[in-house]
């Protein structure tokens, strides 16, 4: 509609926007105008009063309006009514263009076009109209921006492979360089989609105190008609060698709502899961949960990826990649059961074959009187249960059998709930006659690490539940309780499995925490059988059902039935996965492109997991060639037991960076993690044109924002925002068209009006 405002205006509304509104006439002139107003109106009021034969009031008051709205119209050309512009003088000012160079450019998205199309039209030619029409006025400084901004000396030679967008630092950049000469702006043509977590606030700021206007033209489609896009993809940062894990994959969709698509997972090209998804409604986002085997050790680069369909505008997003360290080592957990009973016997038997599981069991047998399986040492637990956090924070996992808590000192209680929440370890706790509220645990630190609320038997000692048990909902998907590769069969499995018993009374769980398995006993009241909950920084779980061993040994199970066996192995491993060693280190991101910073944050404690500030801490970073650099982490100061430093990676592929931390020359552990530096495909994700924020930019800074449909009004709009070196123009309105309409309609309109009621 800019042409149709133009038409009747004479400029277009920008210039109008832009320009100061005035009358041009002298004082003298304009009380002689309004004198003669004066003498019009009254006039009218004159003729209005004398009656006409055949005319009536509404006649009179139309023919009225009409001639007043002739005076106005009349008025307003001899008062000479002018647009004061403060116009650039043609070349006489710089103008800086930014041209997004990065891959998102390449999307074809409007009419099977690519995005680049605009700049090749427009700007990559001496001819090109826009390019031709901008250096008539202005002094162009061409830059190309993605991750780096650099000048170019002719935008026809930009190859859009950068894999990286940064809108900030590159109107920072521009605006620097140009500083100290006439600016009339910048303009930047993009699609806005910043790859970056860094805001704007700081550029726009600089660049609006500068009085720098900036002009943007997004190009692309600001919703794609057919795309499939893995958002993200949940995924621990390591895990034990053989953990089947559970990973949540977030898809998004247009254009292919309700649709069934495989999505599969694959280990160095090897597809280790797949499994056919129902995509969500259009702008709609949904949870799909995958399980798979970690099988092979080192930093494993797992692919999640949707195949691409048919008419899809961007294929590039359908996969998300993720480094997980899988890690070869034995964890350590500790058994404490108060009474010899099978429960114990048979989760030994379970885990003894699991390579990388070592549980420590230790059976009361009498007053101060125990037995210890599986210890590493003779040595170890020789005193019974550990008296102190260094040798029970040993340990990444503790399982607690029918123990009552009077068997522990309220040193040791505490020290049980600090295992969980400030050693990070895993906390089950199983069920029996001297457990839960039976065993005295409600009101301990250890009762308000668990997941449950207690329940009290109505008949002491008396109560028992014979129970079948079945997965919640959460729980149908989990792998420590899914039994067979699909949810149906795993559900199908468990309505199989035999009943257990419990003797503790639990129906409920606390707010926050997750109910996996559920048993129903004979009068239809159901009772917990797994439930788990995040305490601080490590896990606690509680399984209240005293025979799991029968899902083995029931008569009516197989021989080679390995369902108890591989429940218990995986339910240990859970137990112990994320937990933290002395030295826990970790990096905010997993890749990033060469010549980028990698953060690296440690956190260091001592044997009794107390934050250490005054550790020496280093990290070790081996590249992809072999070289060596050794990086020192500083302590933060705003958080104790926290060092943080920073290396550049100068190669791509993968680097290998091990932390280590000593403290008067006794050594605190080392922890090692794996980063990937190379080009990613962050372009494509969320690829859509984003007006929001290109938007914000240009109003922010006082410019505007186009489309490549109103572009050619871009010239007008930068010659007339008032920066650089400016000249003012007086423009005249009398002549418009609108007025000359005006002047038709008023008196065209008495005269028909006139003629139709007979009155001429």
């Amino acid at each position: 509609m800019g042409w149709l405002f133009r038409f009747f205006f004479k400029y277009p509304a920008l210039v109008f926007e832009q320009g100061d509104f005035r009358f041009s006439v002298s004082r003298t002139a304009t009380w002689g105008l309004i004198a003669l107003a004066i003498v019009a109106v009254g006039v009218l009021i004159t003729y209005r009063r004398v009656p006409r034969e055949g005319d009536t009031r509404r006649d009179r008051g139309i023919l009225m309006g009409l001639r007043i709205g002739l005076v106005v119209v009349l008025l307003f050309c001899l008062l000479r009514p002018l647009l004061v512009l403060k116009a650039a003088v043609p070349q006489q000012n710089f103008l800086g263009v930014l041209i997004d160079d990065s891959r998102s450019m390449t999307i074809a998205d409007t009419d099977g076009k690519p995005r680049t199309e605009f700049v090749q039209q427009q700007l990559s030619l001496p001819k090109s109209p826009l390019l031709e029409e901008l250096s008539k006025r202005f002094v162009l400084r061409p830059f190309r921006f993605s991750s780096a901004t650099d000048r170019v000396a002719n935008v026809g030679d930009l190859r859009y492979e950068g894999t990286a967008s940064r809108v900030g630092s590159a109107l920072e950049r521009a605006a620097d360089e140009l500083s100290g000469l006439p600016l009339a702006g910048l303009v930047m043509v993009s699609d806005g989609a910043d790859t970056t977590d860094e805001t704007l606030d700081e550029a726009l700021g600089k660049l609006k105190a500068k009085q720098v206007p900036v002009f943007t033209v997004g190009v692309g489609q600001e919703r794609f008609a057919k795309d499939i896009q893995i958002n993200r993809v949940e995924t621990p940062r390591s895990t034990l060698k053989g953990t089947t894990l559970a990973v949540d994959v977030v898809v998004t969709q247009t254009g292919y709502g309700g649709s069934t698509v495989p999505l599969t997972v694959e280990d160095g090209g090897r597809i280790v899961s797949s499994q056919e998804i129902k995509l969500p409604s259009d702008g709609e986002s949904s949870t799909v949960r995958v399980n798979f085997t970690a099988s092979e050790t080192g930093p494993r680069l797992f692919r999640f990826k949707i195949a691409g369909q048919d008419g899809e505008q961007v294929s590039q997003n359908n996969a998300r990649d993720a480094l997980i360290e899988v890690t070869d080592q034995k964890e350590r957990i500790l058994y404490f059961e108060g009474e010899p009973r099978f429960e114990a016997a048979f989760v030994r038997r379970a885990v003894q074959a699991d390579p990388n599981l070592q549980v420590a069991l230790l059976v009361r047998t009498a007053e101060n009187k125990y037995w210890r399986g599986d210890v590493g040492n003779a040595e170890e637990l020789v005193g019974g249960f550990p008296q102190t956090r260094e040798e029970l924070f040993q340990y990444k996992g503790l399982i607690l059998g029918s123990v009552e808590a009077a068997s522990f000192s309220p040193d040791q209680l505490r020290m049980l709930a600090d295992f969980v929440s400030k050693r990070g370890g895993g906390l089950l706790m199983l069920g029996g006659r001297r457990a839960f509220a039976e065993g005295g645990w409600a009101g301990t630190p250890v009762g308000e690490v668990l997941p449950v609320e207690f329940g009290v038997s109505p008949n002491p000692g008396q109560f028992i539940a014979h129970l079948s048990v079945r997965p919640t909902e959460p729980g149908s998907t989990y792998p420590v309780t899914q039994l067979d590769n699909s949810e149906d069969k795993s559900n199908t499995k468990w309505s199989e499995m035999p009943e257990v018993t419990a003797v503790n009374p639990i129906t409920r769980v606390k707010p926050g925490a997750t109910l996996l398995l559920t048993g129903l006993g004979e009068r239809r009241q159901e009772q917990v059988v797994l439930a788990y909950q995040r305490y601080g920084r490590g896990k606690a779980l509680a399984m209240p059902i005293q025979d799991s061993w029968n899902w083995q040994m029931n008569p009516e199970s197989p021989v080679d039935d390995t369902t108890f066996s591989t429940y218990w192995r995986r339910l240990i491993r859970w137990l112990v996965d994320g937990v933290p060693g002395q030295v826990s280190f970790t990096t905010s991101l997993d890749r990033v492109e060469p010549g980028e910073p990698f953060k690296l944050t440690a956190e260091v404690m001592d044997p009794s997991y107390v934050e250490v500030n005054d550790a020496r801490v280093y990290a070790q970073v081996t590249s992809p060639s072999g070289k060596n650099l050794e990086v020192p982490l500083e302590w933060t100061v705003t958080k104790d037991g926290e060092y943080t430093g920073t290396f550049v990676p100068d190669e791509s592929g993968m680097y290998t960076v091990k932390a280590s931390a000593t403290r008067d020359e006794t050594d605190l552990g080392s922890s090692t993690l794996h980063a990937r530096a190379f080009a990613g495909d962050s372009e494509y994700f969320d690829a859509t044109m984003r007006a929001s924020l290109l938007k914000r930019i240009a109003e922010d800074t006082g410019g505007r924002f186009f489309t490549p449909a109103d572009a050619q009004a871009l010239p007008e709009a930068i010659s007339y925002s008032g920066r650089g070196v400016t000249v003012v123009e007086e423009r005249d309105l009398w002549d418009m068209p609108i007025v000359f309409f005006a002047l038709l309609v008023f008196a065209g309109g008495e005269w028909l009006y006139r003629r139709t009621r007979g009155l001429a």
